[in-house]
């Protein structure tokens, strides 16, 4: 299993490469070594690359949040000293104008919502910096935020030390509606959040997904559970695409949170 582990990791270099090779955006990604295989581009929606230091993201001009956002969390990156910034949220000025600042969602009704969480990069300054971008944010309930996500994101932090890493992509989903939008900026308020997480270190490789509403709740995780096949039918996208198709098949059909504990 580690030489097999060690292979699809090989793979998912060279498509992280393959990507900065032919984009210019993101070719300062080389020194950071983010061993990640970021979506299949999207062609049905604005999108813009952008690496930070723990993550890589797909903005969305158009809504002004992020597509999706991913990143390998190791057991070393769950822990460190590393403390939140002291103003918090701040513009992300690498994405055009208008983008989300913080008068959009002051008085808005909604919290701001980490897509990659900053409990996942305690273990840099840097890293703990950007995620209090607003390109790694989305309008939130606050329930969800505190409750279930919450709950999701702890549980990606213990199987990351359980395991070793697991590869982590989520985002917001819009459903075929008209959609509610805070401030002046007309940042758009997402219907419900998705995550994926896939796990290689194990002695079987395995997915799981989840899909909640951007509604009020706190419920147990276990009833947002989907297979990242069922994931993908519902944003559009194409995630770990360069996995070899045999352990493809086999996370992204199969989701079962009792193979998780």
């Amino acid at each position: 299993m580690k030489s097999l582990r060690l292979s699809v990791i090989g793979l998912l270099l060279l498509a992280t490469f393959g990507v900065i090779s032919s984009n210019c955006a993101i070719k300062k990604a080389v020194g950071r070594n983010l061993v990640i295989d970021i979506p299949l581009p999207l062609k049905d929606r604005s999108e813009q690359i952008l690496v930070r230091k723990g993550y890589v993201t797909s903005y969305n001009k158009d809504t002004k949040l992020p597509n999706w956002v991913a990143w390998r969390l190791t057991a070393e990156h769950v822990d460190g000293v590393a403390r939140r910034p002291g103003n918090a949220w701040h513009e992300d000025k690498d994405v055009p104008s208008p983008r989300a600042n913080r008068s959009d969602y002051k008085g808005s009704g909604w919290t701001h919502g980490h897509m990659c969480p900053a409990g996942d990069n305690k273990w840099d300054g840097d890293a703990m910096y950007e995620t209090f971008l607003y390109t790694n944010c989305c309008p939130q309930n606050a329930n969800l935020n505190q409750g279930t996500w919450n709950q999701i994101e702890m549980s990606c932090r213990q199987w990351a030390k359980k395991y070793g890493s697991v590869y982590i992509v989520t985002g917001p989903i819009l459903f075929r509606q008209e959609h509610d939008v805070i401030g002046a900026n007309r940042v758009v308020v997402p219907e419900a959040f998705f995550k994926v997480i896939v796990c290689l270190d194990s002695a079987k490789p395995k997915g799981i997904g989840f899909i909640c509403r951007n509604t009020e709740g706190n419920r147990k995780k276990d009833l947002y559970v989907n297979s990242i096949k069922q994931v993908e039918r519902v944003t559009g996208m194409t995630f770990f695409p360069h996995l070899p198709n045999n352990i493809k098949e086999a996370v992204k059909n199969h989701a079962d949170l009792e193979e998780w504990k």
